[in-house]
């Protein structure tokens, strides 16, 4: 089975952002993150997820993804992400993000797990730090979606 834990931040909401990955598999373990300069935190949040998915090389494996995000998981273990896509995403924010998560979620079928921030969880935590560290760089990456106004 491969682990994910995913944690986003960003500073100030909307402000500067960064995502931390921590993926477990067979005793391996690899961490990603990245810092944006201007995004936020749900955005990083999914960002997270759909980073982590795009890591896995192989299909057919379960896949557990641990995220504090409730805005994540309840879309997806909730089935709201469906209603949202039959109607365009109308209304909906991080539409591109949403339409980039879908196909990795058809081909790969993780499933979610709710775990409580800040609550000690190890990987949750450094998933946290590995985000805040990644929102700290000097050197943050362009949101662009983000950025131009498709909110």
């Amino acid at each position: 089975m491969i682990r994910i834990y995913t944690d986003g931040a960003a500073q100030g909401n909307p402000g500067p952002g960064g995502y931390g990955v921590v993926l477990k598999f067979n005793g391996a373990e690899k961490e990603l993150s990245e810092g944006f300069r201007l995004t936020t935190n749900n955005r990083m949040e999914l960002l997270a997820v759909i980073k982590g998915l795009e890591a896995i090389k192989k299909d057919g494996l379960p896949i557990t993804i641990y995220s504090d995000s409730k805005y994540v998981v309840d879309a997806v273990e909730k089935g709201w992400l469906w209603g949202w896509e039959k109607k365009n995403f109308k209304d909906k924010a991080n539409v591109d993000l949403w339409k980039r998560y879908i196909p990795l979620h058809k081909r790969l079928k993780p499933k979610f797990v709710w775990i409580k921030g800040h609550a000690g969880h190890p990987e949750n935590e450094r998933c946290d730090f590995l985000a805040v560290q990644a929102a700290s760089d000097k050197q943050l990456l362009v949101d662009k979606e983000y950025e131009v106004g498709n909110r």
